[in-house]
């Protein structure tokens, strides 16, 4: 699975998968997996069926899954996490990628998993139980991390990158969180056949700016509360990402003026542009 997608010198990534066990997070069967826009049934209660790259329901009500293991799989690969580092999983689910990342960083790294939804922030607490150097509180992604770490790993799509998630990046920090909107509600109140728009982004600091790297198109369930976006924010970012090249993005900039003839996004207080974070040597 791991070379399907490119990731063939991560020994450490390979073994923190294969020391995982998925089944644990998703809960009994029935299984119910994602497929076009509504779930299937998966009629076998093998643990074996769940190794498949595919999207297991967690809340199907709400379209909150176990996400694909060759995405994250990839984005784990560009966060690199090291031993003994600081993680925030943010928007962790039932824990499964929280597992994968504290073993990434080991017994003497730590990984606190943030979720909004209670019972699943509950049922994370549980199946973490055993990890002593994992923390999992109940709470708004916005709000998090409270001090510096040296990675972030955001799981649901935001219109906006969190300031918290900026300001608490610490010297060679690196945070990959999806940027992403629904579309347009039209008149009936009904959203269009494709109904999302957005990709991940890889983030580093460099001084005043941070450096973004293009991580492929991707499709998450959307942020609630402010990282949603106003209506304008959301339109912007839907005609963003509808004008193309979104994957020549390189800096991400904060304040309010105008960074560059070069923008790809113009948000409220940030910016998305072309040019390089760090001038070339």
């Amino acid at each position: 699975m791991l070379a399907s997608v490119g990731v063939v010198d991560n020994p450490a990534l390979e073994s923190a998968f294969a020391a995982v066990a998925r089944e644990r997070f998703i809960g009994p069967p029935p299984w119910h997996m994602s497929r076009g826009g509504g779930y299937a049934v998966l009629t076998s209660s093998d643990p074996t069926v769940v190794y498949q790259d595919v999207l297991i329901a967690l809340a199907p009500e709400r379209g909150v899954n176990n996400g694909s293991p060759s995405l994250h799989a990839h984005w784990l690969n560009a966060l690199r996490p090291r031993p003994g580092e600081r993680v925030v999983h943010i928007g962790a689910g039932t824990g499964y990628y929280t597992a994968i990342l504290a073993e990434l960083v080991g017994p003497s790294g730590q990984v606190l998993a943030v979720e909004y939804d209670a019972a699943l922030a509950e049922r994370a607490a549980g199946n973490l139980a055993d990890q002593p150097s994992v923390t999992v509180v109940k709470g708004d992604g916005a709000e998090w991390p409270c001090e510096p770490v040296d990675c972030i790993y955001v799981n649901f799509a935001a219109a906006r990158p969190a300031e918290a998630w900026l300001d608490r990046l610490a010297p060679g920090g690196r945070l990959i969180f999806p940027l992403g909107v629904p579309a347009p509600v039209d008149a009936r109140g009904r959203r269009g056949r494709h109904s999302f728009r957005g990709a991940g982004y890889l983030v580093e600091p460099h001084g005043e700016r941070f450096s973004v790297a293009w991580l492929g198109m991707a499709s998450f369930v959307c942020a609630e509360g402010a990282l949603a976006g106003t209506p304008a924010e959301q339109a912007a970012l839907w005609a963003a990402f509808g004008g193309g090249d979104a994957e020549f993005v390189r800096t991400l900039r904060r304040g309010a003026e105008k960074s560059s003839a070069r923008v790809w996004l113009q948000g409220n207080g940030w910016s998305l542009s072309y040019d390089a974070a760090t001038k070339e040597r």
